[in-house]
């Protein structure tokens, strides 16, 4: 029997070990960087930045999904899914979806308009779920990351003379 609940700081271990097999289903298992410390500090201090939803089967914990509140100049609060993980063995059986609708019912609780996240592009299953659940595509955003070197000039004030070329940055799809 399915049970969705939320996480609790003993389930940091956990969260972290599925954040690990999410990162190599898509094909970036170096991505992960973060640590259970940052994970408890982030997710169930006192000032939470992320919540985070369990996946039980029989008792077996098979999948998450993470999530935190965001906002629209145009939409107002919204809710960004930042991870949805079902274990492979355990997918096809409406989990994931069950992971979803519980965050949908939380957004919709706190009067968000939607729910927004990614999705690799070459997740053919995922793009297929997602439009059967009516979900728009926004092919014409480009995502925007600034991390690492240029992410601490910037804050520093600085310029860079010669900007690095381009990366291929792949977000987790979600």
């Amino acid at each position: 029997m399915l049970v969705i609940r939320p996480a609790a700081v003993s389930d940091v271990p956990l969260l972290l070990r599925f954040s690990r097999e999410l990162a190599e289903y898509e094909r970036q298992a170096d991505a992960v960087v973060i640590n259970e410390e940052a994970l408890v500090r982030d997710g169930f201090g006192s000032q939470p930045k992320f919540r985070s939803l369990m996946a039980e089967w029989d008792g077996e914990a098979i999948g998450y999904a993470l999530f935190f509140g965001i906002y629209s100049s145009v939409k107002g609060s919204g809710m960004f899914l930042e991870d949805l993980f079902v274990r492979e063995a355990f997918r096809g059986r409406g989990i994931g979806r069950a992971l979803l609708s519980a965050v949908a019912r939380i957004a919709r609780e706190e009067g968000s308009y939607g729910i927004r996240w990614e999705v690799l592009d070459w997740n053919e299953p995922a793009i297929k779920f997602y439009r059967s659940l009516g979900c728009e595509f926004f092919d014409e955003w480009r995502q925007v990351l600034l991390q690492a070197d240029a992410f601490h000039r910037l804050a520093d004030g600085e310029t860079p003379r010669n900007p690095p070329a381009p990366k291929q940055w792949r977000p987790h799809s979600r």
